[in-house]
């Protein structure tokens, strides 16, 4: 018996070490960008990074806050479509895993090939450019923002997992009882469904906060860019503003072009930081109830 609780001990021991050193390898890059956002441009040029900023500064901040009015109007565009992808994608979502879950839906393996297929073989950029701008007419459009990313392969797919592991005599007392599939859906499977449904919900609203793809293809009014769209628009245009700032005699290290890369990323992750950590305890159960059944 000693033994096994020694060996248990041990166990233990390195397993929390592993986790350990694992946390550290994520925490410590995120330390390194956001002192490095708070630091000297010159001191960061000469000494590089680390944990603690070595000479305080808001340079950087104060460049990227210079037009607030836009940042925060990109802030708000990319806001709404999050909270309104998110609701819309976790419905439909939810709705086709649980449709495809059901053994009575006709070509059930059909339709779930043909969507597992679509995840596999992709019909390529330039297909997808023209049937968005020349078919469905969505350039410089919300919706160009918005429909791409509601339904993604791999949250059906988890989703599905996760209905299938729940117990089939659920769905037959709401049968028994004069119950529709939609009410069964909306009444019983629903609220059993919330762990996973948060960690989709999680996924969903993340592909849409970190998405500036979309709006490199299909936008060029400055009124529909989004948060990280605008702060990419702003990174690019640092050498230029910095040949500026030459030509009209300040010196090099008088602007933070170091220190603004590392500004716009500390805001574009801080969303992330604070949701992650609340959020972690459904993504755990939702991934492994999911995982239960394929």
């Amino acid at each position: 018996m000693k033994h096994l609780g020694s060996d248990r001990f041990w166990f233990h021991v390195l397993g929390y070490s592993i986790i350990g050193f694992c946390s550290l390898l994520c925490i410590i890059p995120v330390l390194f960008i956001v002192a490095g956002s708070f630091t000297n441009e010159e001191e960061v040029i000469r000494t590089g990074y680390s944990l603690l900023p070595r000479e305080w500064s808001v340079a950087a901040y104060r460049l990227v806050f210079e037009v607030p009015g836009e940042l925060l109007h990109a802030g708000l565009i990319s806001v709404s479509l999050t909270v309104i992808g998110t609701t819309v994608g976790l419905f439909l979502t939810a709705m086709t895993a649980y449709a495809l879950q059901r053994k009575t839906l006709k070509y059930r393996n059909v339709i779930s090939f043909y969507i597992y297929f679509t995840s596999v073989f992709s019909g390529g950029l330039v297909p997808y450019y023209i049937v968005m701008v020349s078919y469905l007419h969505m350039k410089n459009n919300y919706l160009a923002l918005l429909i791409p990313l509601l339904l993604n392969v791999f949250n059906i797919l988890v989703m599905k997992g996760f209905f299938a592991s729940l117990p089939e005599e659920i769905v037959e007392s709401g049968k028994i009882d004069g119950a529709g599939e939609f009410t069964v859906f909306r009444r019983l499977m629903i609220p059993i469904a919330k762990p996973g449904l948060a960690t989709i919900g999680l996924f969903i609203a993340l592909a849409y906060w970190n998405d500036f793809f979309s709006s490199i293809l299909f936008i060029t009014n400055q009124n529909l860019i989004t948060l990280q769209y605008y702060l990419y628009n702003l990174l690019n245009k640092a050498d230029s503003i910095q040949q500026m700032t030459q030509m009209s005699g300040i010196a090099v290290a008088d602007f933070p072009k170091e220190t603004v890369k590392l500004a716009v990323t500390s805001l574009v992750i801080a969303p992330i930081l604070i949701v992650f950590p609340i959020a972690q305890r459904f993504i755990v159960n939702g991934v492994t109830l999911g995982a239960v059944k394929g």
